[in-house]
Order: C-alpha cells, then sequence, then structure tokens
C-alpha cells in the first residue's frame, strides 16, 4: 500500500485543485446582507508601482489567516481586495520606464494579482477598486465637493514643503526629518497657492477618540496623539508700536510674560515685508529671511544649532507692563507652530536666552526658585532657570507660585481684553494639491466674474485626459493641455478655467474601505445602508509607517461623513494590527539594495504553502525578521 510518507507530495497540483475549489465554490464570495455575525477583515490596498516580494506578502499572509479562521468559526466574513493606483510611485516609475503610468500601473496589477492567487490569498474579486479609473475617482471627486460644500476644502497661498526632485508639494506628514519620504531629497519651502483640507477643525475630536480605540497599537495611538500636539496656554495681543495693528502670540507659559524682552518672528511670518518695507532694514531683513527660508526645520531647530535673528526696526508693546521690546525675525522661531510669533523671555527659555546673549538683549527673571538660599541674577546665569518656583517682578502675581499664577494671569488678560485662554494644536490643514499628473483632477472651475466655481455633481468625474506630457516639470502636466483647461463656467456660462493640480493619493485611500460595500454602484459612493451594517472594519491590517498618514486621514473623512449623516459610525477602523517588516541582510527590502527576496521563485519551487508557513512563523508577526533562506528549508520539512 502506498502512503503519502513514500509518495513526491506534487504542491503544484494539490494548490491548484483547492484554488480553483474555493473560486468555484465562492468561499471568499459574500453579499452584503448580515444575515449572520458579520466579520470585516481588511488589509491595506497595495501600491501597483512593481512586483511584489516576500516583505508585502506578510501581511495578506497574516490577513488571509485571519479572514479562514473566522469563516470557520461561522461568521460572514467580507475580506476584499484593491488597488491603491493614483501617486507618486507609480507616476516615478512610469517616467523611468518610459512608459505612460496607465499602461504601467494597469500592467502591475495584473502582475500582482496574479501573484496574491498563486500565493492562495482569498479574496471576493468581484468587489475589487483601483483607485485611478474613472469609476472610482469619480466619487473621489464628489468627496471634494461634499468638503468644499461644508467648508472644509479651501485654498490659499501658504510656504508649503515642496520636493524638487519629485517636482511638487508635499503635505507635512510626508516629510520626515526635513527629507521627502519618497526619495529622500531635501525638502524646499515655497510660497504657492494651494487646496487644504481642515482637518485641524478636528483636531480634539481626533483626539479625543484615541481613547475609543481600545483595538489600537498603544505606539499607533502615541504617534497620532504627538502628531497632533495640544498645547494649552494663551494667546496673547501685543500692539505693534505707532499703529493699531495686532501681533497675537501663543504661549504655554503666560506666568513668563511679564519677563518678556523682545518678541521673534518666524521668517514666513506674512507680516515681516509689511514692517520693513521703504525702511533701511527692508533689505537685510530680505536677504535673511531668504537665507533661512532656505535652510530645513532641522538645522533651524536643532539644539546645537546657532541661534541667528535680524531687528527689523520696530517695536511691539507688551499688554501687561507697557514696556516697549524689540521685534525681532530668528531662525528658531516657526510658523508651523502657535502664530508664528515667539514673546521671548531669555530668562526662563533656553533658546531666547542664548539668542538675548548673543545679540545683547536683556534678561529680566520673572521666576525665583522656592528655595530661599538660591537667587537668580541676569549677569551670573550660565543657561535659562525653567524649572518652578515663585513670580518676581511680575507686578500683582508677585509671590505666588508659578504654577498657581498660570490660571490668574490668563484671568487677568481676559479682564483686560489683551488676552485670552487658547488650545493651540501642532496638527495642520491637510495640503491635498500635486503638481503632478497621476492623480485626481481637483472638479474646480475659476471663472473671472464668479470665482472658484464647483463642477456639478452630474458632470463627474472630471477626466484625466491621457495625451499628456507628465514628466514633472514645476507645475502641473495639465497646465499644458488646452482641451483640459478651457472650459465653461457652471454658474454663468462665460468662459472659465479648470484647477490643473491633482489631488494627493492619500485622498484615494481615505475612504477606499467603504468602496468595497458598493464597488459596481455607479449613483453612490457607497451605500448607507450598507455600510453602517458592515462597519467599522473589525480588524485593519497594515504597517506601523502608516500611523500618521492614512490612518490619520482616513479618521478624519470618517469623522466628516459622520457629522454628514452618511454613516452611523465615527471610527473607521475597530481593531488594528500593524505586521512588523521582514528585512535581508539587516535592511528593509528594495530593488536599489539588492536584497529583495522574489517570492515566485520560492512558490515554483517550494509551493505556496512553504512560503505561506515561514512567513507565518518567521517571528512574532508584530515583530521585524530577519529572511533566511534556511528557514523556508525547515517549513518544507515540516
Amino acid at each position: 500500500m502506498t502512503t503519502m510518507s513514500n509518495k513526491e507530495y506534487n504542491f503544484s497540483e494539490i494548490e491548484k485543485k483547492w484554488q480553483d475549489f474555493w473560486e468555484s465554490n465562492g468561499l471568499f464570495r459574500v453579499d452584503n446582507e448580515c444575515d449572520k455575525d458579520k466579520f470585516y477583515c481588511l488589509v491595506m490596498f497595495p501600491y501597483p508601482s512593481g512586483t511584489l516580494h516576500v516583505g508585502h506578502g506578510r501581511n495578506y499572509i497574516i490577513g488571509d489567516v485571519v479572514s479562514r479562521y473566522k469563516i470557520m468559526k461561522g461568521f460572514k466574513v467580507l475580506s476584499p481586495i484593491g488597488w491603491d493606483a493614483f501617486g507618486l510611485p507609480a507616476e516615478n516609475a512610469a517616467i523611468a520606464n518610459s512608459i505612460h503610468p496607465s499602461i504601467h500601473t494597469r500592467n502591475n496589477i495584473n502582475k500582482m494579482k496574479v501573484q496574491l492567487e498563486r500565493w492562495g490569498v482569498g479574496y471576493d474579486w468581484d468587489r475589487e477598486v483601483t483607485s485611478c479609473e474613472p469609476d472610482y475617482y469619480k466619487w473621489t471627486q464628489w468627496i471634494f465637493l461634499k468638503l468644499f460644500e461644508s467648508n472644509l476644502a479651501y485654498k490659499k497661498k501658504a510656504a508649503v514643503n515642496w520636493c524638487p526632485s519629485c517636482a511638487t508639494v508635499l503635505a507635512n506628514e510626508q516629510v520626515v526629518d526635513d527629507l521627502c519620504e519618497r526619495c529622500d531629497t531635501r525638502v524646499e519651502q515655497r510660497d504657492l497657492e494651494q487646496w487644504f483640507f481642515r482637518i485641524s477643525d478636528y483636531a480634539q475630536k481626533l483626539l479625543d477618540d484615541l481613547e475609543t480605540l481600545e483595538g489600537w497599537p498603544e505606539k499607533v495611538k502615541t504617534m497620532q496623539a504627538n502628531w497632533i500636539g495640544r498645547s494649552e496656554g494663551a494667546k496673547i495681543n501685543f500692539k505693534l508700536e505707532g499703529t493699531d495693528e495686532i501681533i497675537p502670540c501663543f504661549t504655554t507659559r503666560p506666568d513668563t510674560i511679564f519677563g518678556v524682552t523682545f518678541m521673534s518672528l518666524a521668517p514666513e511670518h506674512p507680516i515681516i515685508k509689511e514692517l520693513t518695507k521703504d525702511t533701511e532694514y527692508e533689505k537685510p531683513v530680505s536677504e535673511f529671511v531668504d537665507r533661512v527660508r532656505g535652510q530645513s526645520t532641522i538645522e533651524r531647530t536643532s539644539e546645537g544649532t546657532v541661534k541667528e535673528g535680524i531687528f527689523t526696526g520696530r517695536h511691539v508693546i507688551n499688554p501687561v507692563n507697557g514696556e516697549k521690546v524689540p521685534l525681532w525675525v530668528s531662525n528658531y522661531a516657526l510658523m508651523e507652530y502657535g502664530t508664528g510669533a515667539v514673546m521671548a523671555v531669555p530668562a526662563h527659555d533656553q533658546r531666547d536666552f542664548e539668542f538675548a546673549r548673543k545679540y545683547d538683549l536683556p534678561i529680566k527673571i520673572v521666576i525665583q526658585p522656592s528655595d530661599n538660599d538660591t537667587s537668580l541674577s541676569p549677569e551670573d546665569m550660565e543657561k535659562a532657570y525653567v524649572e518652578d518656583g515663585v513670580q518676581v517682578n511680575s507686578g500683582q502675581f508677585d509671590g505666588i507660585p508659578n504654577r498657581e499664577a498660570i490660571p490668574k494671569i490668563i484671568n487677568f488678560f481676559e479682564e483686560k481684553g489683551i488676552g485670552e485662554r487658547n488650545i493651540n494644536y501642532r496638527l495642520r490643514d491637510w495640503l491635498i494639491s500635486r503638481q503632478r499628473y497621476w492623480g485626481a483632477p481637483i472638479p474646480i472651475i475659476y471663472c473671472e466674474s464668479c470665482g472658484a466655481v464647483p463642477v456639478p455633481e452630474k458632470d463627474l468625474p472630471v477626466l484625466l485626459p491621457e495625451h499628456v506630457e507628465f514628466k514633472p516639470h514645476g507645475r502641473s502636466p495639465l497646465d499644458d493641455v488646452d482641451e483640459f483647461v478651457n472650459a465653461t463656467c457652471p454658474k454663468c456660462g462665460g468662459s472659465a478655467k479648470r484647477e490643473t493640480d491633482t489631488m494627493d493619493t492619500f485622498v484615494d485611500s481615505s475612504w477606499y474601505y467603504l468602496r468595497y460595500l458598493s464597488s459596481k454602484d455607479n449613483t453612490q459612493a457607497f451605500d448607507t445602508g450598507n455600510v453602517n451594517k458592515w462597519l467599522p472594519v473589525d480588524q485593519y491590517i497594515g504597517g506601523i509607517e502608516h500611523a500618521i498618514l492614512h490612518l490619520l486621514y482616513s479618521r478624519f473623512i470618517t469623522k466628516v461623513f459622520f457629522d454628514l449623516k452618511l454613516t452611523n459610525f465615527n471610527e473607521p477602523f475597530r481593531n488594528l494590527f500593524t505586521q512588523g517588516m521582514i528585512i535581508k541582510n539587516g535592511a528593509k527590502m528594495s530593488k536599489s539594495k539588492g536584497n529583495v527576496v522574489n517570492p515566485d521563485l520560492i512558490t515554483e519551487k517550494y509551493g505556496a504553502d512553504t512560503q505561506r508557513l515561514y512567513t507565518l512563523f518567521i517571528a512574532p508577526p508584530q515583530r521585524d525578521a530577519e529572511w533566511n533562506d534556511r528557514g523556508v528549508i525547515g517549513a518544507i520539512v515540516f
């Protein structure tokens, strides 16, 4: 009698048999009716910018295990897949290969789809979505219109992050240590008219609701909380000497207001040009501003960086004591924090202390240590005193412990009408404009008579033209396509021009988990009844690198939909699992490093089950793991 132990295991035949069986029996196909316990298992949909390597496979295989387990437990499991097909990765790869992004993207989708099927990963392919297809980005544009109608989408001129290599702007979240997260090029600052989403309006909701996400890793929640960056303090109004103009300043240390000896403006502050216009300070201040704005944020704010600045020739009045203090521009003041104006207290802030010592500015002590044996004097100080103590030189607040004085001083501001309690957030509005081709066109038309006019919903989608010179040159490639640009105003019928920027790809991925419930519906982005039955997603799986990008944006969009009464839930993902990275030779797998492990070679030689088994047992799934070919042999033996 022949047994399996002395027969060769024909993995190709057996795996194909069962994969065909799963497909023909619709194991992973489900309808939208929740006639028994439902479970929505979702893996972050991939960028189709190339083929998948074994590192990519980890989250798909983990997701497949979760789905199969829940199916065996009797749940009705929704496990869909799609393609995050717009954006810089696909466009840059297409440029490098001298092929149109649409062709490059679709070729890669076909290859990656074959890989996923070969791995035996189970999906409901009937729900497949592709974000670069008009039937998808029509609804991305519809979402833009909903935000525009709600005053949550707006355009303004702003200092933005510019990547000279990618030739486009980047959101703050896409800049890591002053480098473009895509290509590691040093990011510059430029003033451009750009479109934004008001995610800052949701800062407190996004922060508060982190507490409800019990199924999320604490690390991800901490990263989001730190990015939102809530600071409590006061906003104080300093009057520009000789005028009625006010320069507001946010501070977390209102207890030091009596110690202000100068004010410092960020080089990006819009008032600077006006301050120095037609004065002897105009040229040197302008040159200083241009030089500092060419530096990175890290360069400007690192502890070891020499603090430098320039006097504007103007003064402001300290509202609590009427003292006149000089107005400077400095390299360490940042426009993205507070109001871009710093009330400088050298005695109690180290950066201000270093600046004051360099430029021989006064140092005024307003908090003395509680220890009566210690008394600070400006002449003897070698660094700022930043500990708690007792108020001195602070008028009616003298003798009060500084922590007790803070609310009293804020009350004083409000009584006198010179300031108010204020909460500041590090989170800035989401910059969605991109000066690139491969993205969803922004559905806005500009009319000289009517201004910015939204494209009517009946005219969606605004189609991305195919015949375009899409290589980056610092402005939108769509600018050069007359048949796209020239339009008719929906309001007055006059001649008009289309917006030529495209949307950040993170707009596409901020809502795709909803589209799976209505992927073939041409009449609506999603069916409210169906999404309310199936969402929030029960288990979401993906990399921690998306903690303050995709995950934050998706939470924001979900909350907007909730407020617009389009859904009955305000968080998209009930449970989140962030898998560790599979590395090779101590580094993340990449073609440039030459350390990519091709999963196709493994499945061809050893079978999909071998790859799946080794991937699952290489290490605890939340930890990074080093790929070792010897481990594959161990999986075969098992």
